[in-house]
């Protein structure tokens, strides 16, 4: 990845490679350094790029967060043209709304159909996941268990999930990876029980059922 320089956007591929197999922190972080050089190189349409793909990266692990980096996101879209972000962005809010909302079927559809007639349709994916977060939180009311696959999966936050004693007794179903490509490689399976494990993590659970009480 180092070879690709600054002129092939290293940060940013590393990130977009991390994000997608549930390694959440570690997209950050390369998120995070992409930004950091785009403003070192005073590239104002990359450092949004990033900034959004941050906003990305934490609005299923720490909503809150994705709130302020969406706060700032939009401060930079403002002059930029730049639909795929802009459009990005509110998928974005979508996906952190998910839980906190009794429907977003209207917002998901409006969204898809936003991104289809842009001729971005690789962002319907992005969709998807906000509708099957939104899913979610009133079954973890009903549970008490974590998943047999938490304690293995690659999530630094799955990881600590089994031994929490506020972790519900049974988990619901897990959704897909958001790269339905990933599901059906040879890793699929380690994809889709990082992803069971990040989603479920108790401070995830804990965030998302306090929205809707």
């Amino acid at each position: 990845m180092p070879t690709l320089g600054w002129k092939g956007r290293h940060h940013r591929v590393l990130g977009d490679i991390h994000w997608p197999h549930a390694n959440s922190d570690e997209a950050v972080t390369a998120f995070e350094n992409a930004r950091t050089e785009a403003k070192q190189h005073n590239a104002a349409g990359e450092r949004t790029t990033t900034q959004v793909r941050i906003a990305l990266a934490t609005a299923v692990t720490d909503p809150m967060r994705a709130t302020e980096e969406l706060a700032l996101a939009d401060q930079l879209l403002a002059g930029l043209d730049q639909r795929a972000n802009r459009i990005l962005a509110q998928v974005v809010a979508l996906i952190k709304d998910a839980g906190s909302y009794p429907a977003l079927t209207d917002r998901a559809q409006a969204l898809r159909a936003a991104a289809e007639n842009a001729g971005l349709p690789y962002l319907t994916r992005y969709v998807e996941l906000g509708l099957a977060l939104s899913t979610m939180p009133s079954a973890a009311l009903r549970t008490t268990s974590p998943p047999p696959s938490a304690a293995s999966s690659t999530s630094p936050r799955a990881a600590t999930s089994a031994s929490s004693p506020t972790s519900p007794t049974s988990w619901p179903a897990c959704p897909c990876p958001p790269f339905p490509s990933l599901a059906k490689s040879s890793t699929g399976g380690g994809v889709r029980s990082a992803w069971c494990g990040l989603l479920t993590a108790p401070v995830n659970v804990r965030w998302r059922t306090a929205q809707i009480r």
